[in-house]
């Protein structure tokens, strides 16, 4: 959620700020600051009518002091018809505060100075690029094709269980995934973060915390349990972020806490809603897949130096396992819904020869810290200040298989370990099928 005051003290960069995202939302901002005026408006008016309230009781008081009976009558009828029109009035500036806060919630994030302009994925600018992808002698095969060869990856048994755009590894497989998200959590342990197992279900106000409500849910899975007259609903999360962030909802930490660092390996579960006909081979888009998550949560003067370091942490395994890569800086048109600044790490898939999305990693600034109410403060004497939040893939686990799958196949039809896996994974190739 943005800051409120910002929006209503500086509405023109708040306006360019939108309108570089989509022209849009700078419809949705002036909404937001009408809706404003109107809550503004209306509550100066219960609370002049409050203090009139309060202003009568202590006239009645005095007046019955002074045994002036008709006085006291007279104040208290005033009172009487006070209490009946605030009554009406509290409703209203209820009904607005309802409304105010919900236009809020759907407005994103606005972007970094430091953000580069762009309407989408083609205005992109490529930041760094590591490795030379390798030169094959024979026409690679997509990661697919290679893990049904072998017979470690069997989309069609994931589509008798599940449906479309669902996985089922086996053997060498299920055995690589678990290699990967030991090693990538072993990696990350080393570099300081802290390792969380988390619940896989969570409450609406978690969701809507870090920003998937209200604005997604139509790409959420959840869950409704009616016990009686009690409903509860909760969401299977789509990516560890959403926990993991929200370990600070409604905290006020010390300064000395901060910088937090955390990581989980979990299962995640998205509707790749609106994505038909896009990727449907293999394993790039799925509903069901696992994922390493870092995140911080830091003081707001160094969340730009932490998504730095945050983004050299995810990338630093995909050189330790030797994955040709690229990182590019997200345009303001194509970032996430709570991001102000994004950097996106791409790995080579040789059967596309193009590089692809295996990791993103944002700061949201304080963005997600209002939705939470997360805080900190500085010391004993200092008001609270809301803490900034960061996150990042660390890396996507069944992209991580599908790019090793098919920068390390073989012409035999096997596919080498990389060196930095082979003690997770007990071997150095998965042999060709015979």
């Amino acid at each position: 959620m943005n800051d409120l005051a910002f929006l209503r003290k500086e509405p023109t960069a708040a306006r360019r700020g939108l309108e570089s995202r989509n022209p849009r939302w700078a419809q949705s901002l002036e909404r937001l600051l009408l809706l404003d005026e109107s809550h503004r408006a209306a509550l100066k008016e219960v609370e002049d009518m409050r203090a009139r309230r309060n202003a009568a009781s202590q006239e009645i008081g005095k007046a019955k002091a002074a045994k002036d009976e008709q006085k006291a009558s007279q104040v208290m009828e005033e009172v009487a018809r006070l209490k009946t029109a605030m009554a009406e009035k509290e409703r209203h500036l209820s009904a607005l505060e309802e409304q105010l806060r919900a236009a809020a919630l759907e407005i994103p994030n606005i972007p970094h100075s430091s953000v580069p302009p762009g309407r989408d994925e083609a205005d992109n600018p490529e930041v760094r690029k590591t490795l030379t992808p390798r030169a094959f002698d024979f026409k690679p095969l997509d990661h697919q094709s290679v893990g049904e060869k072998l017979g470690i990856l069997d989309m069609a048994a994931a589509a008798k269980l599940s449906g479309s755009r669902f996985a089922l590894w086996s053997g060498h497989g299920a055995r690589l995934l678990r290699a990967l998200g030991n090693y990538l959590l072993d990696r990350h342990a080393k570099s300081g973060y802290l390792e969380v197992h988390p619940p896989y279900l969570v409450r609406p106000e978690v969701m809507e915390g870090t920003g998937q409500l209200p604005k997604f849910d139509a790409d959420m899975y959840k869950t409704v349990n009616a016990d009686g007259e009690k409903t509860t609903t909760l969401y299977l999360i789509s990516t560890s972020e959403i926990p993991l962030t929200n370990l600070v909802r409604g905290e006020i930490l010390a300064a000395d806490a901060l910088p937090m660092k955390l990581t989980a390996f979990t299962p995640c579960f998205r509707q790749e809603a609106g994505s038909y006909g896009k990727d449907v081979r293999g394993v790039i888009r799925n509903h069901q897949f696992d994922k390493v998550e870092l995140v911080w949560i830091t003081k707001p003067e160094d969340s730009l130096a932490a998504l730095e370091q945050l983004t050299r942490d995810a990338e630093a395994v995909l050189a330790d396992l030797e994955l040709p890569h690229r990182v590019i800086h997200l345009c303001t048109g194509d970032m996430g819904f709570a991001s102000r600044k994004t950097y996106d790490i791409e790995v080579w898939m040789p059967s596309e020869s193009r590089y692809r999305e295996i990791s993103s990693c944002s700061d949201c600034g304080d963005f997600q810290a209002r939705r939470m109410a997360a805080r900190f403060r500085r010391d004993a004497k200092s008001a609270p200040e809301f803490v900034h939040t960061l996150n990042g893939s660390g890396v996507a686990v069944g992209r991580l298989a599908a790019a090793i799958l098919e920068n390390f196949q073989q012409a035999d039809g096997s596919v080498s370990i990389p060196r930095a896996l082979v003690a997770y994974f007990g071997a150095d190739k998965i042999a060709a099928a015979r």
